[in-house]
């Protein structure tokens, strides 16, 4: 992992404002700080104060990005389904049918907080030395299910643990995944929301099989 930023590729030129350019920037700036110090102490002996000391942040610009230090390592931001997209899946929307309004969902969900491919790359390496990262992963997880279950379960008009939901809520998560696994295997410095509907057609298509 040693030297992986110098040779790691730029993130995609996106037209951008100032405030949300700002914002990637320090983001990008925790992760990194968080990747190097874990990567020279270990994840025990690293603290949020010396994360933010390394990035030129306060702790309070901290906990603006990430919950912890596990997450800022992870490249985790606060989980947070957007408003528009969640208020107009739940009440139908955008088409009416489910399997279109899903893929919407998901590419709503999937391009949130783009992180580079060498940050996803130095977490995961991490993660393989730190089993603390791979609990945060799974609680992460977790969280993320049961959010998107109680979405679906409005959407629905079921409850939470209704098969269809509990259905419908693995294939968001599964779509989520699966876009990032292309994106990230790719060569293309392409929005992960534009792999999604490729991803939606290889997965009828294999069931239709």
């Amino acid at each position: 992992m040693q030297g992986t930023e110098e040779a790691a590729p730029a993130e995609p030129e996106v037209a951008l404002g100032l405030r949300e350019r700002q914002k990637r920037a320090r983001r990008d700036a925790l992760v990194d700080a968080a990747h190097a110090l874990v990567e020279a102490d270990g994840l025990e002996a690293v603290t949020v104060d010396a994360i933010c000391r390394r990035a030129g942040v306060s702790t309070r610009t901290f906990f603006n990005y990430f919950e912890s230090k596990d997450d800022a390592v992870l490249g985790l931001p606060p989980w947070r389904l957007d408003d528009e997209a969640t208020r107009v899946f739940a009440a139908g929307g955008p088409t009416g049918r489910l399997g279109a309004d899903v893929t919407t969902l998901v590419q709503s969900l999937v391009d949130r907080h783009p992180v580079a491919r060498h940050r996803i790359a130095c977490a995961m390496e991490l993660a393989e030395r730190e089993p603390a990262l791979l609990t945060r992963q799974v609680a992460a997880f977790h969280r993320h299910h049961l959010e998107v279950a109680q979405l679906v379960a409005t959407r629905l008009g079921a409850a939470v643990g209704d098969p269809q939901v509990e259905a419908a809520t693995a294939l968001v998560l599964a779509l989520v995944r699966a876009s990032f696994v292309e994106w990230f295997a790719g060569d293309e410095e392409r929005p992960v929301s534009e792999l999604v509907p490729g991803v939606v057609t290889r997965l009828r298509d294999l069931l239709a099989d």
